[in-house]
């Protein structure tokens, strides 16, 4: 109990320094010349402290205001076929696992969403900005839960472009690197 205790007193403030200045990284699924890309972005709003009751003191960044909440359900082996993403949105993989491609023929053009801690993208590939889109599939054995959140203006979220190509799983471990080995 002392162990924990002096973790909380020492340990914790020291993370959400170090919090302050990290910035999310998601994989998006943007476009560029009309065809859909896969990207790594860091998000402009850092982390910071929360104040919020049954939060106060974690980590938090702001991902913006949505428009609705979609709840969906996919069968295992679902193909989702070729298709724009219908608004700017939000998509978090709750569970299952999700394969993304994107016409194309090079390590950029194909992605694996695990659901859970890490399965937060952005679709940004509408219709207006690209011409044939993007595919998602569902390989696992069970099914894939997903939430969709259109943002509220219909906007890309700011950001700014780390790589061409899905982000690797130590760019979007966030707050774990700073407790992990160098």
């Amino acid at each position: 109990m002392k162990f924990l205790q002096l973790f909380r007193l020492f340990a914790v403030p020291k993370l959400l320094q170090q919090a302050a200045s990290l910035k999310l990284n998601v994989t998006a699924i943007g476009a560029r010349d009309g065809l859909s890309t896969l990207e790594c972005w860091q998000m402009d709003q850092p982390f910071d402290t929360s104040t919020t009751p049954g939060t106060s003191g974690s980590a938090q960044t702001q991902l913006g205001n949505v428009s609705t909440l979609s709840y969906s359900i996919l069968p295992s082996a679902f193909d989702g076929g070729l298709h724009n993403a219908p608004k700017n949105q939000w998509v978090v993989f709750l569970s299952g696992l999700a394969y993304i491609t994107v016409p194309g023929d090079d390590d950029t053009s194909s992605v694996f969403v695990t659901g859970g801690q890490f399965g937060l993208i952005f679709a940004a590939d509408t219709s207006d900005v690209s011409k044939e889109g993007h595919r998602t599939q569902y390989p696992g054995i069970t099914e894939t839960v997903a939430l969709q959140m259109p943002t509220s203006d219909g906007k890309v979220p700011k950001h700014d472009l780390v790589h061409n190509g899905p982000c690797s799983i130590s760019e979007i471990a966030g707050l774990r690197t700073l407790t992990l080995p160098a």
